[in-house]
């Protein structure tokens, strides 16, 4: 039987790296680019227009931003505001879509349809204020502010996300220091320093708490710059005397059918990478008073990003060797798994939402998440519905079986 494979449904002309969808427009965002090397890679965010044509989804390429010579290593999505890692600086955008009405969209065929065209030269594309149109869709992005968010000898942003209310946003870098901003206009309002070295990621609760991680092995729990506990994983859990764990990633969730519910998920990592390398950690965590609630081994390849569906059921692993993998998050089981799927690290994976078009485009699957790599590549994974729960129970089976 051979490797079994995930739908591709879009290749960029760069790297990514990073990837939101939009859940009022079912726009699917990915972001990436060559950096400032001159080997004529570009660096852009690409925005596409997901569809369903013959029962399936799909994506095309509907507009072009170019970001110069900055690729884009992380995205955060509020509304219509993006906020992308550029290197060390964070830079925001804005993006309107909608639909033409009238002789607009029959005049639109007569003007430059934008990067979607699939043959002849690719258009020219402008720094700020960008107009696409195709078939009746009008989109426009805009730069906004920039503002340097790290400050290190190597300086690098490395994630960025938004408060509950989108009024706020936090980044954080090597330099280990977390610095709070408002929106849109980037006036800091809050910087401390973290961790020891980088911060590898932050998450930001609806009560205003904030979670980071750092290459120094730390976890930490903050109320604005006052700390408040760190998570204690290794010593609530399985413990390797030899092997000191990092923390990967994290992120909150709801609880589902909980409304006041949250919990927190993270991931462990052996620090250092071995010839037999030990397995890693997934963690769910109260997201009230942070003490572990449930850890399961997520296999032995190295995990390289997380995220959580919108209603906190599904959660969304990459590895750095490609697979990607869908967990139920209550009981941390496998539910789908896909061995290398892009053969290269996985840098980000986005559910889609369960919101706004996400029903429609979903279709009568259960879930469905978009992975993409170094290799160019955006692939969909999905799960099929809970109703084939003889479908859910053998792909769990198979993922216990290659363990063995």
């Amino acid at each position: 039987m051979g490797r079994r494979r995930a739908p591709e449904l879009y290749r960029a002309p760069f790297p990514l790296y990073a990837l939101q969808v939009d859940p009022s427009t079912g726009l699917l965002i990915a972001a990436g680019g060559g950096g400032a090397a001159k080997t004529g890679i570009k660096n852009g965010v690409h925005f596409l227009q997901l569809e369903r044509i013959n029962g399936r989804l799909s994506a095309s390429l509907l507009h072009s931003h170019d970001t110069e010579t900055r690729a884009t290593m992380n995205l955060a999505l509020a509304g219509d505001i993006l906020a992308a890692g550029q290197d060390a600086h964070c830079q925001l955008l804005r993006f309107q879509a909608h639909q033409q009405k009238g002789n607009k969209a029959e005049k639109a065929g007569s003007k430059e349809q934008g990067p979607r065209q699939r043959k002849g030269a690719a258009p020219a594309e402008k720094k700020c204020g960008v107009e696409t149109q195709h078939e009746g869709l009008e989109l426009r992005v805009e730069n906004l502010q920039a503002v340097q968010t790290d400050f290190s000898s190597d300086p690098l942003q490395k994630v960025v996300c938004f408060n509950h209310d989108n009024t706020l946003l936090a980044t954080g870098g090597t330099d280990g220091y977390v610095r709070v901003w408002k929106v849109p206009s980037l006036e800091k309002v809050l910087e401390f320093k973290a961790h020891e070295g980088e911060i590898e990621d932050l998450a930001l609760g609806p009560d205003g708490k904030l979670v980071t991680v750092g290459r120094d092995l730390k976890a930490s729990v903050w109320q604005k710059n006052q700390l408040v506990t760190q998570l204690q994983w290794q010593e609530n859990g399985p413990t390797f005397s030899s092997t000191p764990y990092r923390y990967q990633a994290c992120r909150f969730g709801q609880v589902p059918d909980q409304p006041a519910g949250l919990r927190l998920f993270t991931v462990q990592i052996p620090h250092k990478r071995l010839r037999q390398p030990p397995p890693c950690y997934l963690t769910a965590w109260d997201g009230s008073n942070f003490l572990p609630l449930r850890t399961k081994s997520c296999g032995h390849e190295v995990i390289s990003c997380l995220n959580v569906s919108e209603s906190g059921t599904f959660l969304g692993l990459g590895t750095v060797t490609g697979s990607v993998a869908i967990y139920i998050a209550f009981s941390l089981q496998c539910l789908y798994y896909v061995r290398e799927a892009h053969g290269i690290v996985v840098t980000d994976v986005a559910f889609l939402p369960e919101k706004g078009r996400g029903p429609e485009l979903l279709g009568s699957h259960e879930t469905a998440l978009f992975s993409v790599a170094v290799d160019s590549r955006c692939q969909l994974h999905l799960l099929p519905s809970r109703q084939s729960t003889g479908i859910w129970m053998a792909s769990t089976l198979v993922l216990g079986l290659a363990a063995l």
